[in-house]
């Protein structure tokens, strides 16, 4: 057997493999004899078929078989030894056109070649965000909390700052809804007017255009479609049926060790402190998320380099499900383009740094942290190691999970990665101010 590789450029080349009788005799004599002393055929005891009989009617496809075998053991040997860098498989170039009556075969494969370049981790700022829980929020924080732990005062006349309880009707639309809102999801003057100084047992009319302060909340109070939701500007009529008021929950020490436990806050300035800490570290999650998004974006559009793209179009539409157009694995190869452009830089990144690796040892302690974090979250805070080992033992057992489990690992290690090595530039912001700069 032989194999030879010709380079039609830096992204393509021709594989071509010769197989020989001598290379595949001896396998198609095996399969064949195996056959003899095996095979019923009528008027013939079971290992009396002359041999004649047998390759007559079993001998192409066996050499067929054989060769194929060879061939794909070889050419994937061959690839490993060689250490090419291919991206996707070899695409059979004259299959077609393979004369099975010959002894000897010659066989072509296309090949697309991963290219050569070079990933520049500091060639663009990304900004990373710090989200700051700002006074504003933190004081709407602490009187939220208040209300929820507070009293529910009930009353006859609806005043600014109460729930109502009511049903929501109209024909146009088949809307009967009972609902609970509180007048500070009102946004209509208008429809708040309307709505302040009403008894219960009245039925007040409301236009929808513009009576909430978002078009979803049609869909949460009246039960509209998502469709119907946005921009619905039609007259429903309210049944008041509760008025509530809630007295807000003092600020004292029952408070605070209802909300954090037994003497971890003892006064109000502590418990703002500590809504602000616990704020932050939620916002913090949100913006390494954002900054592994744009670093990730930041080295796709910085990182240029050709890819063998009418190979992989072909590779596309040879290895789809059911039979793929022309047009279709083009389509394919534009969306998955990008993708394709980041598995092969995040592999020279981890190529080039050995702290991207994930070891055994490291995917073990990460499952074993997981399953006590989520422990605790359920209250068992002092898990034994052979519980816990028991439980990762098992996880570690299913491939499934160990995909998972590797993946955010591997995602971790990345932002950390990032974090230490690209070039950042940080942004001080509260988090209305984040999300209005970040998702815009």
């Amino acid at each position: 057997m032989n194999i030879t590789k010709k380079d039609i450029d830096s992204l393509n080349a021709v594989l071509t493999v010769e197989i020989t009788k001598d290379d595949y005799a001896n396998n198609v004599t095996k399969v064949l004899d195996n056959y003899r002393k095996t095979a019923n055929i009528p008027g013939f005891r079971k290992g009396q078929i002359p041999m004649g009989m047998v390759k007559k009617q079993f001998g192409k496809a066996v050499l067929v078989e054989e060769v194929n075998k060879l061939l794909q053991d070889n050419l994937h040997k061959y690839l490993t030894e060689e250490k090419l860098d291919v991206l996707g498989n070899p695409l059979p170039k004259n299959e077609a056109s393979i004369d099975w009556n010959t002894d000897d075969f010659k066989f072509e494969f296309d090949l697309g070649l991963a290219p050569d370049f070079k990933v520049d981790i500091q060639k663009k700022a990304t900004t990373h965000y710090k989200i700051v829980a700002d006074k504003e929020m933190v004081d709407n924080q602490v009187k939220t909390i208040r209300k929820q732990y507070g009293k529910l005062i009930n009353k006859q006349d609806v005043a600014k700052g109460d729930e109502i309880t009511g049903t929501f009707t109209s024909s146009e639309k088949e809307i009967e809804k009972k609902t609970t809102l509180s007048l500070e999801d009102i946004k209509g003057k208008k429809q708040l007017d309307a709505l302040v100084g009403s008894k219960v047992g009245d039925v007040v009319t409301l236009k929808t255009k513009g009576l909430f302060k978002d078009d979803h909340d049609n869909q949460k109070y009246l039960g509209v479609s998502h469709d119907d939701a946005h921009g619905l500007d039609i007259e429903v009529n309210f049944a008041i049926e509760e008025v509530n008021t809630r007295e807000m929950a003092e600020m004292n020490q029952e408070f605070f060790d209802k909300l954090f436990g037994e003497g971890v806050v003892t006064s109000e300035k502590e418990l703002k402190e500590k809504i602000k800490e616990d704020a932050e570290r939620q916002f913090a999650q949100q913006s390494d998320q954002k900054l592994l998004n744009d670093v990730v974006e930041t080295l796709i559009e910085n990182t240029k380099f050709d890819l063998p793209a009418d190979f992989l179009k072909r590779w596309i539409r040879s290895t789809g499900e059911g039979k793929m157009t022309e047009e279709e694995a083009i389509a394919e190869y534009e969306r998955s383009e990008k993708g394709l452009r980041y598995q092969l830089i995040e592999g020279k990144l981890r190529e080039a740094n050995e702290s991207l690796q994930i070891t055994f040892d490291e995917l073990n302690n990460f499952a074993k942290g997981m399953i006590r974090s989520q422990m605790a979250q359920y209250g068992h805070m002092n898990a034994t190691d052979e519980e816990v080992e028991g439980i990762v033992a098992r996880i570690m057992g299913n491939e499934e999970e160990v995909r998972r489990l590797s993946e955010q690992l591997n995602t971790n290690k990345l932002l950390q990665f990032f974090k230490e090595n690209a070039k950042l530039k940080t942004k001080e912001v509260n988090y209305d101010e984040f999300i209005k700069e970040a998702y815009a």
